[in-house]
């Protein structure tokens, strides 16, 4: 029987988290209903690599023999546990964790029974973290006497595992096959994000460490933990374990301890992952205020205080000294070179109603020019984060409002429709900063149908500028915010849309058919429902294993 594709209008995701636009739909939205292709001849790799020889000769592998084993000449060696936790992980995905790997002995002459990983790097960086410069290379060659899996760093072989455990397939008998191959392999992009929001709902553990897990299951490599906003503050700061106290939904329940948050980087450092926090200042800050005094601005209805309370109060000392002692414990916990300050959305309303406020203004000559004041509280944040020798992200605001930026800055456009984010886009880099696009993938919009479909066709590099501008572009994020989404919601409404950005970040930039893309899409989907994520499905089909629940 043949399967049908249906497209229908598809909403791109565009605008804020928290004042979204509807101003546009795709004009080149497919026809309602579109034939599928046949199975794609790259089977059900996702992202699709750079380079690819798939024969159709093929080999068995023996479950009880076959072995994923370090190279003699590796220079990761034995005691790399980063490896021997993957090479785990991986023959369980690839053989179920019913069976465990014996002694290979003698094997037939169409059986592969070992894929060896050979680190070629003097430093493998095994005890290391990722970073935004970490080679993820890699080289697969599939062939007897044995598979081997080339790569400079762990983080490449870790890509690579994930390659060759989507090489695998079942034939008719049931037996484990793959086929003849040889890849040479490297994401386009650096910076391959998701964003999830752990304030306006809070996120069990269990759920941030089971998105991670698929993440590297589609080679993204940093988690923006948006961990605090307006609602709540979840996170359990050693500093000021008041914040957490008072401004947490529950104060036992719903917080991340300092244990928590050690997992969660470990969890991701052991698949390739960044942890990125962000601590948005000085708006998104009422959880903040709960639990620090004097650090909100207070709000006055004509001459008497109203008792609401607005953004950080910029003209106290007090909000620098706290600000000092909170980041430096950031910096502590979080080891990733980058700490992500926000920036967005600030409401002068309280501000311009405060007279302390006021006169600050007059005393600085900045007029009634609130932006200016902002930037003041900015800059001096940003020169407390900087004594941290951390290196930050902040949103597109921040640069649109003329801060002194460091020139190592990284800005994350969010706003607007497509010819306002591919302006911003072309003004960040002619201005000469990396830059991060996350507007056309805010994965929170959702619309019946297959909207993946819309974010697979957005390019970063898509927008007015030189060469040099683009090869600023380090990549993007796809953003899941929080207002609709929990524990509950969060996983099938990520993937597999999320796995269409995973593409268009990892993948060449000529890798854009939209058929082709359907069918290994629909199988890779099928795969993460095999491995225990719940990820939606795309259209009418079954999967030979169906989810099965908790």
């Amino acid at each position: 029987m043949t399967a049908s594709v249906k497209f229908g209008v598809v909403l791109l995701a565009l605008g804020c988290c928290r004042g979204l636009q509807d101003d546009y739909l795709d004009e080149e939205a497919e026809e309602a209903a579109k034939p599928a292709a046949r199975s794609s001849k790259y089977g059900s790799l996702w992202p699709l690599p750079q380079k690819m020889n798939i024969s159709e000769v093929s080999f068995k592998l023996p479950s009880f023999g076959f072995r994923i084993i370090d190279a003699e000449l590796s220079t990761a060696g034995p005691s790399c546990s980063l490896l021997e936790n993957a090479y785990r992980r991986y023959y369980d995905y690839m053989f179920g964790i019913a069976k465990k790997p014996v002694k290979s002995g003698r094997t037939g002459p169409t059986e592969l029974p070992e894929l060896l990983v050979l680190i070629t790097s003097p430093d493998s960086e095994c005890d290391g973290y990722p970073s935004v410069t970490s080679d993820e290379s890699y080289e697969l060659s599939v062939d007897q006497p044995f598979a081997l899996l080339k790569a400079p760093t762990v983080w490449g072989a870790l890509r690579g595992l994930e390659t060759f455990s989507q090489l695998v397939y079942e034939d008719e008998y049931g037996a484990k096959t793959i086929n003849s191959t040889r890849i040479s392999d490297f994401p386009r992009f650096p910076h391959r994000g998701v964003l999830l929001d752990s304030s306006r709902h809070f996120l069990p553990v269990k759920v941030i460490l089971a998105n991670l897990e698929t993440m590297a299951m589609n080679k993204f490599n940093v988690f923006h933990w948006h961990i605090v906003d307006d609602p709540s503050f979840p996170y359990l700061s050693r500093t000021f374990p008041q914040l957490s106290q008072q401004g947490a939904y529950h104060p036992y329940t719903h917080v991340y301890t300092p244990a928590d948050v050690k997992m969660v980087i470990e969890f991701g450092r052991l698949r390739g992952i960044r942890v990125v926090p962000e601590f948005d200042t000085p708006g998104h800050t009422q959880s903040w205020g709960k639990g620090q005094t004097d650090l909100l601005t207070p709000c006055y209805a004509g001459s008497k205080p109203s008792g609401t309370f607005g953004p950080v109060n910029p003209i106290l000392n007090t909000t620098y000294d706290f600000m000092n002692k909170f980041f430096k414990e950031i910096s502590d916990v979080f080891p990733d070179a980058y700490v992500h300050l926000g920036g967005d959305e600030v409401d002068f309303t309280c501000w311009k109603s405060n007279p302390d406020i006021r006169m600050f203004m007059v005393e600085q000559g900045f007029g009634q020019d609130y932006g200016k004041l902002e930037s003041f509280y900015i800059q001096r944040l940003l020169d407390i984060v900087t004594a941290t020798k951390k290196g930050y992200v902040i949103w597109q605001e921040v640069f649109d409002n003329g801060v002194k930026l460091k020139q190592d800055t990284i800005i994350h456009v969010w706003k607007g429709n497509q010819q306002q984010y591919q302006s911003e886009m072309a003004n960040v880099t002619s201005s000469g900063y990396q830059t991060l696009l996350s507007t056309p993938w805010y994965l929170n919009r959702i619309s019946y149908g297959q909207d993946w479909y819309g974010f697979y066709k957005v390019d970063p590099q898509d927008f007015k500028g030189t060469d040099a501008q683009k090869k600023l572009v380090i990549g993007g994020e796809a953003c899941l915010w929080g207002e609709y989404v929990d524990g509950t919601n969060l996983t099938p409404r990520l993937w597999p849309r999320a796995s269409a950005v995973a593409e268009r970040l990892w993948s060449a930039k000529d890798v854009t058919d939209i058929n082709d893309a359907f069918n290994r899409l629909s199988v890779h989907r099928c795969r993460m429902v095999e491995r225990g994520i719940p990820a939606e499905p795309l259209f009418t089909s079954y999967c030979p294993r169906e989810y099965r629940g908790l």
